[in-house]
């Protein structure tokens, strides 16, 4: 008998859940689309070739493949070591490859700089562990056509407003360059075929400490010229100060010599942040070794921090290189993707309830009639109602509407006015 339970790794949502999401989901629409993106759809499937193009880094390994319909069994038999003559579509993994289709299909429809919005489930073939999902949203923000610091900066702030809004102040972003990275292992030695290999070493820096990315880079065969000159770069006599977002904090965390244009870059994106939100305090931190591990960025890279959790709730960078695949011709692209499950269980369960939402607990024998037009009464006011009949144990009746997000409830019987009704709080 077939299981009653969803599939692994992904999950369903009793109304309270998915009332809770929906309003979480609605201010974050509401920050967007105040900060002048505009929200669009994608298929949940797009090409197996295009998922699978190289541009979407260790996620093209966790893509859900769709079989090929009307395969016989011998071309499944002889194809069994081949995906991509069995399938020729796939579930999305992310929303930034299909939003780089998309654009490609729609550039004439669309303005020279495009904001987008796209907020949507997308698929990956996880192994299942807490608060890893197979089935998970993804809320996005990409603006298409602006090379310059002011769209880092317009995601940036408009990430940031969005946390505010949901009850989440303090938040600040780590922000690095895919090129500062590139520009850093050049200057210690490694070769070009070595620095994707080393990347994904300094990735796991907060892991196993500078000691240990050192010995596995060794492990693995780096030139040893290189290594050492890592290792002295990473354990390097340092003073202890405080130097807030700017030219001065970025150089002093870069081997000497780092590039002027990337530096300006850099600093150019704090400035507009600072100003955008009337800060003299840069809620930005640059951290050399961040490296997010897409294969797509080609730039600016962030993580969006909070000091309530250890982990990033959410990030993004520049992909310049993505749209130009589908085009033919480069277009500067970058775009920010907050960790909306994440935020979901941050926040506190009781502060998004609905203002006015009763139950309405009613004899049995009460005419339908009288009931809806009760009901539709306190609708027309402005509040949520749920009948319900009344039980003997009336006490568990309310804790389950409390639990579903109602605040107040009423009993009525045949021949009550509606300004007979006493509403009455919940808990």
């Amino acid at each position: 008998m077939a299981s009653v339970n969803p599939p692994r790794g992904m999950r369903d949502f009793l109304p309270a859940e998915k009332a809770r999401r929906e309003r979480v989901l609605a201010v974050i629409r509401e920050r967007y689309r105040a900060h002048g993106f505009d929200e669009i759809e994608t298929p949940v499937m797009e090409e197996y070739a295009r998922l699978h193009a190289g541009i979407g880094g260790d996620n093209e390994k966790l893509a859900f493949n769709v079989l090929k319909r009307g395969l016989e069994p011998d071309a499944i038999r002889a194809a069994a070591d081949d995906p991509a003559a069995l399938t020729d579509l796939g579930l999305r993994y992310d929303l930034t490859v299909p939003l780089a289709r998309f654009y490609a299909s729609h550039r004439g429809e669309l303005p020279g700089v495009f904001r987008s919005v796209q907020i949507a489930p997308v698929w990956r073939a996880e192994r299942p562990q807490k608060g890893r999902y197979r089935q998970f949203v993804q809320c996005d923000i990409d603006i298409v056509g602006d090379a310059s610091a002011r769209a880092e900066a317009e995601l940036a702030t408009a990430t940031l407003d969005t946390l505010d809004a949901l009850g989440l102040e303090g938040g600040s972003i780590r922000i690095n360059d895919r090129r500062v990275l590139d520009w850093m292992l050049a200057s210690f030695g490694f070769t070009e075929d070595e620095r994707p290999g080393v990347l994904i070493t300094i990735d796991k820096l907060d892991k196993l400490g500078p000691q240990g990315i050192v010995d596995e880079l060794a492990g693995r065969g780096a030139s040893p010229e290189a290594v050492e000159a890592f290792r002295a770069f990473l354990f390097r006599p340092q003073t202890r100060e405080y130097n807030p977002f700017g030219e001065r904090q970025i150089r002093k965390a870069l081997p000497e010599g780092a590039p002027d244009e990337i530096v300006a870059h850099l600093v150019g994106i704090g400035e507009a942040v600072a100003a955008a939100r009337d800060a003299d305090d840069i809620p930005l931190v640059f951290d050399p070794f961040l490296v997010r591990g897409m294969g797509y960025y080609t730039g600016t890279i962030f993580e969006l921090a909070h000091p309530s959790v250890s982990y990033s709730l959410g990030g993004g960078g520049r992909y310049d290189g993505m749209i130009g695949r589908f085009l033919g011709q480069d277009v500067p692209a970058v775009g920010f993707s907050i960790g909306f499950e994440r935020i979901v269980d941050l926040l506190e369960a009781g502060v998004d309830a609905a203002a006015s939402a009763v139950v309405l607990v009613h004899d049995r024998d009460m005419p339908t009639r009288e009931l809806l037009a009760l009901k539709a009464a306190l609708v027309a006011e402005g509040s949520r109602v749920r009948l319900e009949h009344r039980t003997k144990n009336l006490k568990a009746l309310l804790e389950r509407a409390e639990a579903d997000g109602y605040t107040a409830f009423a009993t009525v019987s045949a021949g009550v006015a509606r300004d007979d009704i006493e509403i009455k709080p919940l808990g």
